[in-house]
């Protein structure tokens, strides 16, 4: 059989292509967090800035509502996606500035997206290549998640324990569908986003209070004697990180089930 000279050049180039659009996202995902930490921006995801903007922002949020809205998903969704420190920040600003009613379903949404684009990235660019490595333990944690995900999900979605980004990469990288990432992470965040969006939502006079005391303190004895301070420690307690990791635990009861039906058959 004759092989035209066409096909035969066409080969060599495909692998490279396949190659480059294989690691392109994950080449995207880490040139843009290099760049965030290296122009410093990652800096200004706290809850202190917000607080000593809070009047601006609150009338600014005022007059454009839906674009503010969109300002912080996108905002979010950026920070998720990256994997960059200030998440539980911007939870608390969307429970303070909107509201919990309008801040937990925008950040909800928001961190899902983020979530599952992080997600689709690993996919895409580290899983076939872990999957090929990987060794008995990693395949036996896959086949667990696999028979299972959604419970261990929202396991790992509930308890707060387990970093954010770890959560979204983990199951990316053992074989979890994307039906199932994105309903389980959905489900899963939705408890400690709407606790920790009603948490701030009553902050709002604790905000006022603390900007006229800090405004008073650097009118006598300048700012480099006034620190700022908002104490959001009380938001995060023993018992609500209790609260969650009981939840989880209801989360793991199928799989629990399953396991002594299938130990006693």
């Amino acid at each position: 059989m004759n092989v035209s000279p066409q096909s035969s050049q066409q080969d060599p180039q495909s692998k490279p292509k396949s190659t480059l659009a294989k690691w392109l996202p994950l080449i995207i995902i880490l040139g843009a967090m290099a760049l965030v930490y290296f122009m410093g921006w990652h800096k200004y995801l706290t809850f202190e800035l917000i607080g000593r903007n809070y009047d601006v922002i609150r009338s600014y949020i005022s007059s454009n509502l839906m674009l503010s809205i969109l300002a912080y998903m996108g905002l979010y969704i950026i920070v998720v996606a990256l994997s960059l420190p200030g998440a539980l920040a911007l939870t608390l600003a969307g429970g303070l500035l909107f509201g919990w009613q309008i801040g937990a379903p925008i950040t909800i949404i928001a961190a899902t997206i983020g979530a599952t684009v992080i997600f689709l990235v690993a996919k895409t660019s580290l899983g076939d290549t872990l999957a090929a490595k990987a060794g008995p333990a990693i395949n036996a944690l896959r086949e667990g998640f696999q028979k299972d995900a959604m419970s261990y999900l929202l396991f790992l979605r509930l308890v707060p324990a387990f970093p954010f980004f770890v959560v979204n990469l983990a199951p990316a990288l053992l074989g979890v569908n994307l039906r199932t990432y994105v309903t389980a992470t959905f489900l899963g965040i939705i408890p400690g986003s709407t606790a920790f969006s009603f948490a701030a939502s009553q902050l709002g006079s604790v905000v006022e209070r603390t900007n006229t005391e800090h405004a008073a303190c650097v009118a006598q004895k300048g700012a480099e004697n006034c620190p700022y301070t908002i104490d959001t420690s009380t938001l995060v307690s023993k018992e609500i990180i209790l609260a969650f990791a009981a939840i989880g635990v209801v989360a793991l009861i199928p799989v629990i089930v399953k396991r002594i039906r299938g130990g006693n058959s």
